[in-house]
């Protein structure tokens, strides 16, 4: 059973937070704003931390899971650890619980890839790009955990490296065909968190994210070897529509 080569980039940060609605609708409307307006500095400060640096961003969630998500992408654990205790020196932070969060690390898979790629993986710009994407200018973002099953004949770590290969070039050209609609980001999460990859997407139609992820259960790979866990959606918010929401 050969373990494919894998090419790492980003490390990443999903950070869910959920306001404590009681205490903070208490809380006087000057001192709301003033707190709204230090978080959305913060934003502002982090999102933007330089060329080559990484991003963030900030999104409003919808439904009973969480309230915000902040998505962080850098070099080092020890940078996503930094911007984890920046929002906890924020305000804003004694008002919020942490439901869940995601760390991870962008990932990509070598099956297929040329034995020049897989020496020196930094050498290919195209891959570059690939590992070390900026967070996408598009309204709406959908993350979820996944698993790949290891139980009886279905067990994606028993099959041969070529079939797990044709598999998910087969998964890949149904992602492919979203190109256009949907940006995608995969991370990888074995060693590091509960589940063993983090899907990202981001969309301006979030009819998108149906779309594909139900196309994609009729892939075979997802359909016999795939274990999804909880779906998040949210909303793009840009520093000032962050103090907007919060006021």
């Amino acid at each position: 059973m050969t373990a494919p080569e894998t090419a790492e980039g980003w490390y990443v940060l999903h950070d869910i937070r959920r306001v404590d609605q009681g205490r903070w609708s208490a809380l006087n409307p000057d001192r709301r704003q003033e707190i709204a307006e230090a978080t959305a500095a913060w934003l502002a400060r982090v999102a933007q931390p330089g060329a080559g640096a990484g991003s963030s961003a900030a999104y409003r969630m919808l439904g009973h899971k969480g309230d915000l998500l902040f998505l962080h992408l850098r070099r080092t654990l020890d940078e996503l650890q930094t911007l984890e205790a920046g929002f906890d020196a924020t305000p804003l932070a004694a008002y919020c619980d942490r439901p869940t969060s995601f760390v991870s690390v962008v990932e990509l898979s070598l099956y297929g890839a040329s034995e020049d790629v897989r020496r020196n993986p930094m050498s290919q710009p195209w891959l570059v790009r690939r590992l070390y994407p900026p967070v996408p200018d598009r309204r709406y973002v959908c993350f979820y955990p996944v698993n790949r099953r290891r139980a009886g004949e279905e067990n994606w770590y028993a099959l041969p490296f070529q079939t797990r290969r044709e598999l998910l070039e087969a998964h890949g050209q149904t992602g492919r065909r979203y190109a256009d609609r949907v940006t995608q980001m995969i991370t990888g999460a074995i060693g590091l968190d509960d589940w063993e990859w983090g899907v990202t997407l981001w969309a301006d139609d979030p009819l998108a994210f149906k779309k594909l992820v139900y196309e994609m259960r009729f892939d075979e790979i997802s359909a016999k070897y795939a274990e999804f866990g909880p779906f998040y959606v949210g909303i793009r918010l840009a520093p000032p529509e962050l103090a907007r929401r919060l006021r």
